[in-house]
């Protein structure tokens, strides 16, 4: 498989700031030939549409309002009808919100099944694709307990044995398409800002413990995602934690 950036197409769901916003900038920065940015907030989604059509050009850069939710066949028809296929999707959207269930695990969960499953298909060597790669942002919290976000937590588990069973190595065989799973750190983004807790817990108590941990910016798990695209073997997991190298952990 190839795993060079240079030439690919590349969408990001959640990409209109954050981690997402910076896994765009990573795989521009080293060649890649388009980037969809995917994300529910229309403004500030072209706004870094407009920044990054000024830093790399009007051509490499495209911005498609979506809900991971509810737009998946249609942005799902507007790509390959745009643009015929896409060679990598990160599976990044995502939510912390203790209060409901439901909405957690439908965005953090189904919704990554749901967008995995449709272009799996779409690259798939077996249905005449190309193969292609797919990147499942998971958590360190999908392995690591934390008694604050059991919610989350569940979640990110889902993510992380998901993607570990429809990449495995027999599914990658027949498909050539490599699915892999990033579980970042504790990174400073809007969801790590506003956090909110399971109703047993409050956010006085979980503070000293997030102290603990080592956190980084976006542009860390921006460059680590890309060095998983070069790297990785499908099934497989990282790590990007403390603003270190991806680091591929054994789970």
């Amino acid at each position: 498989m190839d795993r060079q950036v240079k030439g690919k197409i590349v969408a990001v769901t959640g990409s209109a700031n954050g981690l997402g916003l910076a896994m765009v900038t990573s795989f521009l920065q080293q060649g890649a030939k388009l980037a969809i940015l995917l994300d529910m907030d229309e403004i500030k989604g072209n706004e870094a549409l407009m920044n990054l059509k000024q830093k790399y050009g009007d051509d490499r850069v495209v911005f498609y309002k979506c809900n991971v939710l509810n737009d998946l066949e249609d942005v799902y028809q507007t790509i390959t009808r745009n643009h015929k296929y896409i060679d990598i999707l990160v599976n990044n959207a995502g939510i912390l919100d203790e209060k409901n269930i439901k909405r957690t695990m439908n965005i953090n969960a189904i919704a990554v099944m749901e967008w995995t499953v449709k272009f799996y298909k779409n690259m798939s060597l077996a249905n005449g694709g190309k193969g292609g790669t797919i990147i499942n942002v998971s958590s360190i919290f999908g392995y690591r307990i934390f008694s604050f976000i059991p919610f989350y937590q569940a979640s990110k588990y889902a993510v992380l044995g998901f993607s570990k069973s429809i990449g495995h190595e027999m599914n990658f065989k027949k498909s050539g398409v490599r699915v892999v799973t990033l579980c970042p750190g504790l990174t400073h983004t809007s969801l790590t800002d506003t956090p909110n807790v399971w109703e047993g817990c409050s956010l006085e108590e979980m503070s000293p413990y997030l102290s603990k941990f080592e956190w980084q910016e976006p542009p860390a798990i921006g460059d680590g995602v890309v060095e998983i695209f070069k790297n990785a073997d499908s099934g497989s997991v990282w790590l990007v934690e403390g603003s270190r190298p991806a680091e591929k952990i054994d789970i």
